[in-house]
C-alpha cells in the first residue's frame, strides 16, 4: 500500500503560480514513478505530467508544457508540480498517483495509488 497526500492548492489569479507536494508513504519512494493528474467539474480526469522514479524522464500534456515543472525530492519522500502562467482552464483538483513500477507514464490505469486531491483555482 501507498498514502498519498497532497497540499498547495488554492485560489490565484490568472497568471499567477502555484506549487503542489505529495507526500508517499508505505513504499520505498525512490523506485516509484509518480504523475500529477487532474479534473475539471464536468470532465474527465486527464493527465498532466510524469516523472519517473530517478527524476530523469518527465512528460507533460502539451497544454502545459512550458508553464509546469513536475520534480521529486526522494530523500523526502515528494513530488512537486510547480505551475506558472496559470490559466482559468488550470482550474481543476489536482491528484498525484503511483503505480508499481518506475515509470507509469500518461495511462491512469496504470496508476494503482491515488491521492485524494488538491484544488487549485484560477480566476481571471
Amino acid at each position: 500500500q501507498v498514502q498519498l497526500v497532497e497540499s498547495g492548492g488554492g485560489l490565484v489569479q490568472a497568471g499567477g503560480s502555484l506549487r503542489l507536494s505529495c507526500v508517499a508513504s508505505g513504499r520505498t519512494f525512490s523506485v516509484l514513478g509518480m504523475g500529477w493528474f487532474r479534473q475539471a467539474r464536468g470532465k474527465e480526469r486527464e493527465f498532466v505530467a510524469a516523472i519517473n522514479s530517478s527524476g530523469g524522464n518527465t512528460r507533460y500534456q502539451d497544454s502545459v508544457k512550458g508553464r509546469f515543472t513536475i520534480s521529486r525530492d526522494n530523500a523526502k519522500n515528494t513530488v512537486y508540480l510547480q505551475m506558472n502562467s496559470l490559466q482559468p482552464e488550470d482550474t481543476a483538483v489536482y491528484y498525484c498517483a503511483t503505480g508499481q513500477g518506475g515509470y507509469s507514464g500518461p495511462t491512469s490505469q496504470l496508476y494503482a495509488y491515488w491521492g485524494q486531491g488538491t484544488q487549485v483555482t484560477v480566476s481571471s
